[in-house]
């Protein structure tokens, strides 16, 4: 059963960078298509990108375009999200989990069959 470990988060002032990482176990990194995702207090879970089982296709929320970059290192079983430039909006739970479709349909949707959510990575920008 696929399970998923986020790390990487932390406190940075608007305009910083952090690197989440999204360690897999339990099979490969290269069978899944994975998002990120984030909630903020009071707020629904929003999808924030997602990198294909293939590598070759992503997506981005528009919030995000242009300012996040997610890739993957194979070898490490481990999916990433760069976020540079942040803003005191990005401020959230940030966690990551398979999605049913390779990038093309809804970022916040969610495979039925995964169960296994990580704790996740806060992240908190200060203006």
């Amino acid at each position: 059963q696929l399970q998923v470990v986020e790390s990487g988060g932390g406190l940075v002032h608007a305009g910083g960078s952090l690197r989440l990482s999204c360690v897999i176990s339990g099979s490969t990194v290269r069978y899944y298509n994975i998002g990120w995702l984030r909630q903020a207090p009071e707020k629904e879970r929003e999808g924030v990108s997602c990198i294909s089982a293939s590598g070759g296709a992503k997506k981005y929320a528009s919030s995000v375009q242009d300012r996040f970059d997610t890739y993957r290192d194979v070898a490490k079983n481990t999916v990433y999200l760069q976020m540079n430039n942040l803003k005191p909006e990005d401020t959230a739970i940030y966690y990551c989990a398979p999605l049913p479709t390779p990038c093309v349909g809804p970022l916040s949707d969610i495979r039925s069959d995964f169960t296994s959510w990580g704790h996740g990575t806060q992240v908190t920008v200060s203006s």
